[in-house]
């Protein structure tokens, strides 16, 4: 081979591979700066509030914000943590591109667009009375989501201050009030076991395929569905290694839950509730025993649920026999569901199981939002279950 020849191809491959380098660091470039930002703060055109950012459902918000294409976070509430950076706050939103956390009366919402109120109940009743007119607006907590407000005021314990904000607000299951939710400007979200207990239920109700006399749930739940503050019951010493029932006769979730399967049913609907906390951080499921109407078999409920819930990207109905699992949907936005014979002849056995801190809380507040503002529900809620 003459030096010329030998030269010219050893350019070739030396450009070649300069090339493919720059290649390789240009990839690297973005993916850096997407690991930085996630979608550029640039390109979002709605701009969200985030009131309470410093628990658990106002940090989910903030992850799973971090891939919709429009919404941008333009402001971040936390009065205890005022002055403070998320990251010092939430370690694992520290890539993210985000506000300092100021005080709520210290918040400007001139050029904010929508607002997620994850405050406890009592007091985002106050909250939400004093924000702009024209905020749209998801609230996370369980203020507006009984239509009595003598119900509320008898299950909560504190006069409710706001009742003409209760008559507008609409209740937020996505799957069975979508048309109600596009046209609402306040969203009362649901808790996470109504969410899990609804969307098996009311199908079945609507359809007259179950009894509504003699419901029996059994729900369990994990640590974070008990909030963020520190509580001596929820030390890890106490929760780790073992199980208990809370709420026995008087859960808070109860009349949420009655309420939305007595719309279903069209006449008043009484369940017996049983809620469980296990030594899990996040994680759902509904154990739900029916009494089938006289004629109807366990396959005629799976069928309606199927025909329901084919078209719907979160609600999925699993092969026959299939158990769900908490792990199966694990910082997910997806319930899943299946139905079993029970050995009781005319009973059927309803497996509930979601994400308490997603489908049950924050995933669920975003393809809210999603449809107030027009937008595909599935926006920034395009995450697979981690597993395991």
């Amino acid at each position: 081979m003459s030096a010329t020849a030998f030269n010219s191809i050893f350019f070739n491959r030396a450009h070649s591979s300069n090339k493919d380098l720059i290649k390789q660091q240009n990839v690297k470039s973005r993916i850096k700066c997407s690991i930085k930002s996630g979608i550029e703060t640039s390109q979002k055109n709605v701009r969200v509030g985030v009131l309470g950012a410093s628990g658990y459902t106002g940090s989910e918000i903030l992850r799973l914000l971090a891939n919709h294409p429009h919404f941008g976070v333009a402001l971040m509430t936390a009065d205890r943590k005022a002055g403070q950076t998320i990251s010092s706050v939430f370690p694992h939103l520290g890539t993210q591109n985000l506000p300092d956390l100021i005080a709520i009366k210290d918040a400007d919402f001139s050029d904010v667009d929508a607002v997620f109120c994850c405050l406890p109940h009592g007091t985002t009743q106050e909250i939400i009375k004093g924000l702009p007119k024209h905020l749209k607006i998801v609230d996370l907590s369980a203020d507006f989501r009984l239509r009595d407000v003598s119900e509320y005021e008898e299950w909560y314990g504190q006069p409710h201050r706001a009742p003409d904000l209760q008559k507008e607000a609409i209740y937020g299951l996505t799957e069975v009030l979508r048309e109600e939710i596009k046209n609402a400007r306040l969203v009362a979200n649901p808790g996470c076991y109504p969410t899990s207990i609804q969307l098996p239920l009311v199908p079945l109700i609507k359809t007259n395929l179950i009894q509504t006399s003699n419901i029996i749930v059994d729900a369990k739940s994990g640590v974070s569905g008990a909030g963020r503050s520190a509580k001596e019951n929820l030390l890890f010493t106490e929760v780790t290694e073992g199980m208990n029932s809370y709420g026995v006769t008087r859960h808070r979730h109860a009349p949420e839950i009655e309420q939305g399967l007595a719309d279903a049913a069209g006449s008043k609907v009484t369940i017996s509730f049983t809620p469980h906390l296990i030594p899990m951080s996040r994680g759902m499921q509904s154990t739900i025993y029916v009494e089938m109407a006289p004629g109807v078999k366990t396959e005629d409920l799976y069928h309606q649920l199927k025909l329901l819930y084919q078209d719907e990207e979160f609600v999925v109905l699993l092969e026959n026999g299939v158990i769900p699992r908490t792990h199966s949907v694990k910082g997910s936005n997806y319930c899943l569901i299946n139905v079993f014979p029970d050995r009781i002849p005319g009973r059927a056995i309803i497996i509930s199981v979601i994400d308490n801190v997603v489908k049950g809380a924050s995933g669920q507040a975003l393809q809210n939002l999603n449809l107030i503002m027009g937008f595909p529900e599935n926006l920034g809620l395009n995450y697979l279950p981690l597993f395991p």
